[in-house]
């Protein structure tokens, strides 16, 4: 993953609703979840929803698919995991730094 994407990628994620409709399409898993699911769990317009949809999309954190007249979107896990691991690439140095019971890295 190349810088940018990641920049672009955490700036998708820096905004509240946007978080929120990453972490909804994480949970949907594979199945994704349509606008109107999306916006009736949300408590917001479709218009609104629209909009971060669309940023989130431009981060390619999340794919669109239209299932005859509907839209389904998903988390596209493969850019989910290589930001994760863009992230945490470089922890301890390269060496093995999480205990098996330990919940972050005890560099």
């Amino acid at each position: 993953m190349e810088e940018n994407d990641v920049i672009r990628a955490l700036s998708a994620l820096a905004h509240p609703l946007r978080l929120r409709v990453f972490r909804l399409l994480v949970v949907a898993g594979p199945s994704g979840l349509t606008p109107g699911a999306l916006a009736e769990q949300l408590d917001v317009p479709n218009a609104t929803l629209s909009f971060h949809l669309k940023e989130l999309m431009h981060a390619e954190l999340i794919t669109q698919e239209r299932d005859g007249r509907s839209l389904i979107y998903r988390t596209s896990f493969e850019q989910m995991n290589a930001l994760l691991g863009f992230l945490t690439d470089n922890c301890c140095q390269g060496q093995p730094c999480l205990d098996p019971g330990a919940d972050a890295c005890e560099c």
